[in-house]
Formats: C-alpha cells, sequence, structure tokens
C-alpha cells in the first residue's frame, strides 16, 4: 500500500511539473485578460441582430477563463444588459469549453494540435448554437430585466488598486481558488488511471469509433468538470487506449454542461434555447471528435503529449514548486471563510441575505455587482463560505434585491 501510494506521488508531481509552466503563465495571462477584457466591454458589444454579435461573443468567451458554473451569472448579466438570446447561447457555449489556461494546459500534457483544436472547436460550436438560436429562437420584446444601473453609489472595491495588482490578483490568487479543489482531484484521478489501468485498457472494453465517445460524452454531460482540471484526465484516459477523438468529446461536453448549467439556461433564456445549447454540444462534440480522430489516424499525426518541445527538467520542477505554493494559498484563502470585501467599519449592514448557488469568486463578483446596480446600494459583500451578502445603502428595495440575485441564476433563502 505505501508503495502504491509513493508511486501515485510520483505520478501526481510528473504530471504536475509538465503543466506547471503552462499553468503558471495561463493564470498570469487570464489575469491580464480579466482586466482588459471586462463585463462590461463584452456588454457594449453583444447587441443587435444578425450573426455578427454572435461571433463577437464566441470569441470573447474562447480566452476567459470561466467554468460552467460561474459563466451563467455572466451570461445571464450579459442578456440582461441588452446581448440578445443568440449572441448570450454562443458566449455561454464558446467560454466554458476552453480559456488561456486550460490552452497551455492542454498544449504542455496533449500537445499543438490538441491546443489548437480545442478552442477552433469552441469557436464553431458557439457559431453554430447561437446561429441556431437565431432562426429558431429570436428574441421577441425586449425586457429590462435588471433595474438600470445607478449612476452614484455604486462602487468596485478593487478599482482603487492599479491595473497591474488587479491583474496579478486576479491571476494568482482569485483564479486559483475557483479551479484548486477540482484540479487536485484531476490530478489524482490522473495519477491513479495511469498506475491502475494497463495500456489500452479502454480500447479492449469500447473498441474504436462512436461508442468510447458516446461513453465519454455520457460521463461529461451531467457532472460538472473544470476546462484545466479535466486535461490530465483527458491524458491519461488517452494513454489508456481512449482515442483522441473520444477524450475531446469529454473535454468538450464536461466544461460544457452539468446538471445544474442547463437548469438555469431553461429558466433565464427558455426551454428551446436549453434544447438548441444541449443538442449543439452533443453534435458538435461527436463531429469534431471524428474529425481529430481523422487527423490522427489518417494523416500520421501522433497524439501523445511527448510530440512537441519538452521543457527542461529543472523548469517544470521549479514550476511546480511555485504552483504548488499558489495552489495551496488558494486552498487556504478557500477556506479561510473572509469576504472579498469587507464593508466600513463605521457602517453596519442593514440586509443580510443568504443565497444559494455561488460556487466560485465569479460568482460573488457577479452577486455583488447584481446587489449594487439596484438604486440605493452603497456597498454590498459578499461572503462565499456562508453563501451570505451584506448590504448597506439608503432607500434601496428589498424585492429589487431578491430580483436582481434571482435573475442572474441564484436563489434566495428566505
Amino acid at each position: 500500500m505505501v508503495e502504491l501510494i509513493y508511486k501515485i506521488i510520483l505520478e501526481f508531481w510528473a504530471v504536475l511539473g509538465e503543466m506547471a509552466p503552462y499553468l503558471l503563465f495561463g493564470f498570469i495571462m487570464a489575469g491580464f485578460l480579466s482586466v482588459f477584457i471586462s463585463p462590461q466591454a463584452v456588454e457594449r458589444n453583444l447587441g443587435g441582430r444578425g450573426i455578427w454579435p454572435v461571433v463577437k461573443a464566441a470569441l470573447f468567451g474562447i480566452p476567459l477563463p470561466l467554468c460552467s458554473c460561474g459563466v451563467i451569472p455572466v451570461a445571464t448579466s450579459l442578456r440582461s444588459h441588452g446581448a440578445n438570446r443568440s449572441s448570450t447561447t454562443s458566449f455561454l457555449l464558446s467560454t466554458p469549453q476552453t480559456g488561456v489556461d486550460s490552452i497551455l494546459v492542454t498544449f504542455s500534457l496533449l500537445g499543438p494540435v490538441f491546443a489548437v483544436f480545442r478552442p477552433l472547436a469552441a469557436l464553431v460550436t458557439g457559431l453554430i448554437g447561437g446561429s441556431l438560436v437565431e432562426v429558431f429562437d429570436q428574441d421577441g420584446k425586449e425586457e429590462t430585466s435588471l433595474p438600470a444601473k445607478c449612476d452614484v453609489g455604486c462602487s468596485n472595491g478593487n478599482e482603487r488598486h492599479g491595473k497591474f495588482y488587479r491583474a496579478v490578483n486576479y491571476g494568482l490568487i482569485t483564479l486559483p481558488q475557483d479551479i484548486v479543489k477540482p484540479l487536485i482531484v484531476g490530478l489524482i484521478v490522473a495519477a491513479v488511471i495511469a498506475l491502475a489501468l494497463p495500456d489500452d485498457f479502454f480500447a479492449g472494453l469500447l473498441g474504436r469509433g462512436i461508442w468510447p465517445m458516446l461513453a465519454m460524452m455520457l460521463t461529461g454531460i451531467p457532472i460538472y468538470v473544470c476546462a484545466t482540471a479535466s486535461v490530465p484526465v483527458a491524458a491519461a484516459l488517452m494513454a489508456k487506449g481512449i482515442s483522441a477523438g473520444a477524450a475531446l468529446v469529454f473535454l468538450m461536453t464536461g466544461p460544457a454542461t452539468n446538471a445544474a448549467t442547463i437548469t438555469t439556461i431553461w429558466k433565464v433564456l427558455g426551454k428551446k434555447t436549453a434544447l438548441i445549447y444541449l443538442a449543439t454540444v452533443a453534435g458538435c462534440a461527436l463531429a469534431f471528435g471524428f474529425i481529430l480522430d481523422y487527423i490522427f489516424a489518417y494523416k500520421g499525426v501522433p497524439s501523445t503529449r511527448q510530440t512537441h518541445w519538452m521543457l527542461p527538467g529543472y523548469v517544470n520542477h521549479i514550476s511546480a514548486v511555485l504552483l504548488v505554493m499558489v495552489l495551496g494559498y488558494a486552498l487556504f484563502k478557500s477556506y479561510s471563510g473572509k469576504l472579498t470585501e469587507k464593508l466600513p467599519e463605521t457602517i453596519m449592514p442593514r440586509t443580510t441575505l443568504t443565497i444559494k448557488g455561488m460556487t466560485c469568486n465569479h460568482c460573488v463578483a457577479n452577486v455583488k455587482r447584481a446587489l449594487e446596480e439596484c438604486p440605493g446600494v452603497v456597498l454590498a459583500a459578499v461572503d462565499l463560505k456562508a453563501g451570505k451578502a451584506y448590504v448597506n445603502g439608503e432607500g434601496y428595495d428589498l424585492k429589487c434585491l431578491h430580483d436582481s440575485v434571482e435573475k442572474i441564476g441564484y436563489s434566495i433563502v428566505k
């Protein structure tokens, strides 16, 4: 047993070392993207009809490091601030499948072909889904989903810091908090698969073609899988006989869908859009899975992660140590239970809300923003661990607070 645990730790460290340099760089890139591509900037570009807003939504979504749970409040906020149904769907489809961090991790573990093909598949999926919604489920008369933005009183505590500070803070502190737990689980699962299963296990069990793809789809659709944390699992599955196409199906359906996501899309965008969303993910995953298998099998492109230029071993080890420090601090912060932003000591919160459904710091940011857009709200602070929001201001409407939170996909415990 001790020897087995030791081997699992060695495999865990080996995979961590391969992805660490790229993931750290991805974290930093994601931090700067969070500063220069804000939800407000996206909102300004996703209104209007036709295909162009759909294209822009897909392009905006690809580099953003948002999971399938974190993208929902962003998308519903976009919707409530003027984005049409088709561009919102395009954003929902392209965003969770990939991000700048997961693209770099994909390159490190699966090679350059996979790293290029994965965001391309996400882009096309967003374009197809958004176009289908534009044709079959166009917006009718637009409704005002959220109260108008306040001109004064709405604050953002981070604005007092410079862009560089905010980028580094998001990339190395906030974002790692959102993926640290699934990433650790993914690395452990990958290590166990690598040691416990013989080579070509899945090829003998499921064969080739559509059956392993369907198996990966049935695994990926109902559960939550992080776009970054799923990569080491996919790499381990490929090493045990799963084809590149089947691995891609898992990487597309897992991050893009789960039961909570589909339920929320059904509620926010309607039944028809939810069905188009699910059908687009499933259909595109299978189509791109077959295309990728064709590229690897018939064009002679090797599909192992050893096919690209490898960094020196000492770089991997140093990066792994740094990544462990970043993830360790993120894990500590996620359990510390501290508010994302403290209310001033001289101001007591007038209203405390208990909110269900928040899972990450993107959720916190969107709840905070929704509350602070209610007229009369001066400041809102959100405690992710406790599931509570603290609101201060003068003359705000309690119903406005409840409606603002519920219309971005969360629920108020009354």
